[in-house]
């Protein structure tokens, strides 16, 4: 799987746009009339795979759901049979769909979950933020989640992906009775902590930067500007290899199905609201107010000591997005005794963590078996 980030927020000043690999002139055609046929039929199918997968193909979620919550700021996404705690999977809202924690079949955690004797799963599939979002902030967010989860009985145990981590930390040190346990995979709780590349972005790049990005986005931070700056975080894999690679393996029905599902999430990225997006680069990621006690959300200060239920950690060895100091550090701070604190760290990187083949076979089961004992206590 390409090496991409999905969680974090800040993203690199855009590089110089690089040439289109299709932008040519309108004559192209006749130069290809000097190729062989065969050559100019596989550069056709070549074109037209292209552009289904940059401008057709739409996120599909891999796993049979039902809609339970259609909400201003996401769809809540029902998986299962009623029974026992749910288990409320918190997708990341930084620019990226749902998908990734139901992203094909074999590799879900959504359907690891469910194989693993989780059989109330619920999914916060977030939705692209219209014009008329602009002005939302983390507030707006923070209180549909809550009402997801009094929709599903006012107690949950709850997965928080990436960004949907420390958004998950918040709903738990804002209502730590709604939360019976607590899962945080690849989340920034403690964003001054380790030496990810993320962490110098938000640092060194001048609010001033996220300012304009958010005005030329017409209020809101378009989903388009996050995603070029991911690409350019490694420029060869995006604007090079993946082209080629796709043209050698035109032929290869795997490997094109298995492009195609990639770019069904990857090449749709969602518009965040302006506000919201601010305020996470300034007080999340610049300021470190949550980890230090100092945010306010929904009209109190959150303290990570208010958390007092059983937490799983779970970290990826090489993960250059969200360090493993900004998850395990979230210990410091906690109010959960440390015998009711898991921590893992995984091998991978941070998509691995929720959608690495690996992980989902070999760490998931176990992070399931503890949300059932968690449960069960």
């Amino acid at each position: 799987m390409p090496n991409t980030p999905s969680g974090e927020l800040p993203i690199s000043p855009p590089l110089p746009p690089m040439p289109p690999l299709l932008s040519v002139p309108a004559f192209w055609p006749m130069a290809l009339a000097k190729e062989a046929p065969e050559v100019i039929l596989k550069n056709l199918k070549f074109a037209a795979e292209e552009i289904k997968i940059h401008a057709e193909l739409r996120p599909k979620l891999a796993t049979p759901n039902g809609v339970r919550l259609d909400l201003r700021t996401m769809v809540l996404r029902y998986y299962g049979r009623p029974g026992g705690i749910p288990t409320l999977v918190e997708a990341p809202y930084s620019g990226q769909s749902a998908v990734i924690a139901d992203y094909a079949k074999g590799q879900s955690l959504v359907e690891t979950l469910l194989a693993d004797g989780i059989g109330h799963v619920a999914l916060t599939d977030w939705k692209s933020a219209s014009e008329d979002m602009k002005d939302f902030d983390i507030d707006n967010y923070l209180a549909e989640l809550i009402v997801a989860i009094d929709d599903l009985g006012g107690r949950v145990n709850l997965v928080g992906l990436s960004q949907g981590g420390w958004q998950s930390a918040m709903a738990a040190a804002r209502f730590p009775e709604k939360v019976n346990a607590l899962v945080l995979a690849g989340a920034p709780i403690d964003t001054d902590a380790g030496d990810a590349p993320i962490k110098h972005m938000a640092h060194l790049s001048p609010m001033k930067f996220y300012d304009d990005l958010v005005t030329l986005g017409g209020g809101l931070m378009r989903g388009k500007f996050m995603l070029q700056g991911w690409k350019n975080m490694h420029p060869d894999e995006h604007y090079i290899k993946e082209h080629i690679d796709l043209y050698e393996h035109l032929d290869d029905p795997a490997f094109v199905a298995k492009r195609e599902i990639f770019a069904r999430w990857y090449e749709n990225p969602l518009d965040l609201p302006g506000r919201w997006y601010l305020q996470a680069i300034r007080q999340l990621f610049k300021e470190n107010r949550f980890a230090k006690g100092e945010f306010v959300g929904l009209g109190r200060r959150l303290n990570l000591k208010a958390i007092t239920c059983p937490v799983y950690l779970l970290a990826g060895e090489s993960d250059d997005i969200t360090s493993k100091e900004q998850v395990f550090d979230a210990d410091k701070y906690l109010g959960t005794p440390k015998e009711r604190i898991e921590k893992k760290l995984v091998p991978g990187g941070h998509l691995d963590l929720f959608m690495g083949s690996r992980t989902l076979k070999e760490t998931w089961p176990l992070v399931a078996r503890w949300i059932r004992d968690a449960g069960a206590a």
